[in-house]
This record gives C-alpha cells, structure tokens and sequence, in this order.
C-alpha cells in the first residue's frame, strides 16, 4: 500500500524540522559559545537565530503530528464506548484540532502581511526582516491546517461509505496494542 501524499509531505517537513533544529539552532549556539569562550564576545546572534529555527521547526512538524496520530489524547474511557458514540467523540476532537490549526495559520498570516507591510525588522545586528521566519512559519502552519482539516473529512466521507477501518485509521485513536506490537517488530528487526 503506497502512503498518501499529505503522510509523505508531512514526514518530509517533520524531517526538515530535524534539521531546522540541528543546523539552524545547534550550529549558531556552538559558534556563540566557542566565540565567547576564545574571543570574549558573541560572533553570531544565536538566541535570535534559534528562535526562529525553533517557530520554523514547530510549525514543519505539526501535520507529521495529526499524520501519525501522535497528539495528545485522553481516551482511556472513550475507547470502552461502542463504536458509534466513540467515534462521534473521534469526529469531534479532529474538527476542534482542524479549526485551532486553521485559526494559527489565518492569524499568523496577519501577522506575516503586517510585518510584510511595514518592513519590520529584528532589532538585534542582524536586521533580519521578520517576514522571513514569519513566512517559513506560516508555511509550516499552513501544512499544518490543511492537513487537519482534511482529516475530518476524510473520516466522514469514509463513515458515510460504511468503511469503519478508514474512518479509525483517519480520525481514531491510536490503538494501544497495534503500537506495542509495531514497537516490538521494529526492535526486532534490528541487528
């Protein structure tokens, strides 16, 4: 079975976050450390730099989080429910999730074409413009918002055509044992 494009798009921007972490946080802080302890004075502005790698990273890997079901969700009762109260529960969850990512992304593009506007700056040396980081975070929020939205919908349109496994594998909980069972092969499969 090949993996939906909106899965594949949002493992690949979670990957890119890693490497937002690594290299646009990781590397600027050693610089600045290395620099003060040898020269006495920073080199780069990395408690800037890393702040806008850290929004950036949030923002590429949310969908990777609504993709593989990794949010944080309280169902110990609702999974004893029968299937029809549990999944209105499932239902309802996914849209309140679809209409906080879409409000992110509408409001931070707000604040992106208010910076965009006024040309605003960082007011540290760099004078990074702030659309910069503001866009790349808004990109990743955006993913992020039609990801989620698209998730409700595609667990009704799945419910509506009697396709019960697709309506979990869209909107449900994860299953405690498919995840221990998953974890167990893959420690397996190692040499």
């Amino acid at each position: 079975m090949t993996t939906p494009l909106p899965d594949r798009v949002s493992r690949w921007l979670a990957w890119l976050a890693g490497a937002v972490i690594l290299f646009g946080c990781a590397v600027p802080i050693t610089i600045d450390v290395a620099m003060r302890y040898f020269v006495g004075r920073s080199a780069v502005e990395s408690f800037e730099i890393s702040g806008y790698g850290l929004a950036v990273c949030i923002g590429l890997g949310m969908a990777h989080t609504v993709t593989t079901k990794a949010q944080i969700r309280v169902d110990f009762i609702a999974a004893r429910f029968p299937f029809p109260i549990r999944a209105a529960c499932d239902l309802l969850a996914a849209s309140a999730l679809a209409l906080v990512a879409a409000a992110l992304a509408w409001f931070t593009w707000g604040t992106l074409q208010q910076s965009w506007s006024m040309d605003a700056r960082s007011m540290s040396r760099l004078r990074i413009p702030l659309y910069i980081p503001q866009g790349l975070w808004w990109l990743g929020l955006l993913w992020f918002a039609c990801v989620a939205v698209l998730a409700p919908v595609q667990a009704v349109i799945r419910l509506m055509r009697g396709d019960r496994a697709g309506f979990e594998a869209a909107v449900g909980s994860a299953d405690l044992n498919a995840e221990i069972d998953e974890a167990v092969s893959a420690a397996e499969s190692r040499p």
